[in-house]
């Protein structure tokens, strides 16, 4: 059955997205691995659909928090964007590693930081569409990546704008990133368009 809006999706349609966000995750952590020369691990992700308030409570509640963000649009057989978001922890953990500094704050790093974010957000983004690729035959182009440092109701902003028209709620994905045995939040946030998100559904046998 076609669905027309995020929350008709069921129980069965939710496990199939987190069957692709673990695939996706664990793409995204061998990728940090290697990049960081380190084992990186992931817990078990959360995929839940979430209106604008309830995304802002599960990333932490804090509108005014200064957030990292990479964004990139997908075009093809799947349309929508996908947004990545760091906190500041995560964020100076893999700069330490790659370039051995850290920021008091995401409003002091220099064109070299925000650089390494957008790639670092852009290499997890494209880990989760490789592995929609794996399981689905879907023609996906990326746009470049883009990277934003802002207020998290700002950041949030975008998609609820871009695709607001469709929907009010988005696909929220959390698997935390566990480096030299700590843990780090992180969040994914999803948007393919309705038709995008029926095409998979149809694809993966419970559309």
């Amino acid at each position: 059955m076609r669905i027309k809006d995020y929350s008709e999706m069921n129980l069965q349609d939710l496990d199939v997205m987190r069957e692709i966000g673990s695939i996706g995750t664990g793409h995204a952590a061998t990728s940090l691995s290697q990049m960081l020369q380190k084992e990186v691990r992931i817990t078990i992700p959360q995929v839940k659909i979430l209106g604008y308030d309830e995304a802002i409570e599960a990333i932490g509640g804090n509108i005014e928090e200064i957030v990292g963000a990479t964004l990139v649009k997908m075009d093809g057989d799947l349309n929508g964007l996908m947004l990545f978001l760091f906190n500041l922890e995560f964020a100076n953990t893999i700069f330490d590693k790659m370039m051995g500094i850290s920021y008091a704050g995401f409003e002091q790093m220099d064109a070299m930081a925000h650089s390494a974010l957008t790639e670092i957000g852009n290499i997890i983004i494209c880990s989760y569409v490789n592995a929609f690729t794996e399981l689905v035959d879907m023609n996906i182009s990326l746009s470049v990546p883009s990277a934003a440092v802002n207020m998290l109701g700002a950041i949030l902003t975008v998609p609820i704008a871009e695709y607001g028209y469709e929907t009010d709620k988005l696909m929220y994905c959390s698997a935390d990133f566990v480096i030299d045995g700590k843990t780090y939040n992180d969040w994914l946030l999803m948007l393919p368009d309705i038709a995008s998100l029926n095409r998979i559904l149809e694809k993966l046998g419970v559309g």
